[in-house]
């Protein structure tokens, strides 16, 4: 058997994150899979005078991985679209000394198992647009900024006018076998029970806004690849509108583990058993 949980937009919370690795201590996952947003939001990061990543990401793994010793986890993780960019050099620094995985728009090897990652969202009315692109065109719902517009932290390296969700994925996957592999998102995918937003009766100029807000890029991926297992997270308030924290597009399993109450939401699952995955609150 192969244990393994997923979390998701922890935002800073430093008693969300207690909970979770008491969680692995006590319960022992083979694999912990973090869906970005690991960071305080930005307005808060600038506001502390902590290095989050050093002074209490770094020290608690470090701590963790000390005191399991063989039994500490494969843990993947990708940043969210609150995460700031210039942090990605320490993730990868931290990734380097054994800490974690970071995937994003990478893969790993898991016994028969491929893992991916993958952090970019399509375009929101938030400012901060290091992890957001077009989706599959450059089009964006009303009251959405451009991705083109807005606030970087650091230059993308790319023309982020012509760059997509869609064009990264299939980049990514090329042609890829995707019947034994998890894809790590902080996009849900469009129209489903993952990505239900709080939009109800809410217009812009007259036009009213979809509640809709996931990808449509991902949507389609998991809908032509046909992947074993998705897991997502950025809309919070999902599960609790639509009552549903799962989703299955043709034969593929897709998870939410975000959470708008203030609680840890932990999607444990066996990896030959996708069926009986649960949702926890701690």
């Amino acid at each position: 058997m192969c244990k393994a949980i997923h979390i998701s937009d922890l935002h800073g919370d430093t008693k969300k994150y207690g909970k979770l690795f008491d969680y692995i201590r006590l319960e022992l996952p083979d694999i912990v899979l973090i869906g970005g947003d690991l960071y305080p939001s930005y307005k808060n990061l600038q506001k502390s005078n902590q290095n989050f990543l050093t002074e209490y990401l770094i020290p608690n793994f470090e701590v963790l991985k000390d005191e399991l010793n063989e039994n500490y986890p494969l843990i993947c993780m990708i940043l969210g679209n609150d995460d700031p960019a210039t942090e990605e050099d320490e993730i990868k620094n931290a990734a380097h000394q054994g800490l974690w995985h970071y995937i994003n728009q990478n893969k790993i090897k898991y016994k028969e198992y491929t893992i991916y990652g993958y952090s970019y969202i399509p375009p929101t009315p938030f400012l901060n647009k290091d992890w957001e692109l077009y989706d599959v065109s450059r089009y964006v719902d009303p009251g959405c900024t451009h991705p083109t517009e807005g606030i970087r932290s650091i230059n993308p390296g790319r023309d982020i006018e012509f760059a997509t969700i869609k064009k990264d994925l299939e980049n990514l996957i090329v042609d890829d076998d995707l019947s034994k592999t998890i894809f790590l998102f902080h996009s849900p995918p469009y129209s489903t029970n993952l990505d239900r937003a709080a939009l109800d009766d809410k217009f812009v100029d007259h036009i009213p806004l979809d509640v809709h807000v996931g990808s449509i890029a991902i949507k389609e991926f998991i809908e032509l690849r046909k992947p074993m297992l998705t897991l997502h997270g950025h809309i919070h308030e999902s599960t609790t509108i639509t009552g549903s924290w799962k989703e299955k597009i043709g034969a593929s399993h897709c998870f939410n583990a975000a959470t708008e109450l203030n609680l840890l939401s932990v999607i444990e699952f066996e990896l030959k058993n996708l069926s009986n995955a649960k949702r926890k609150l701690y």
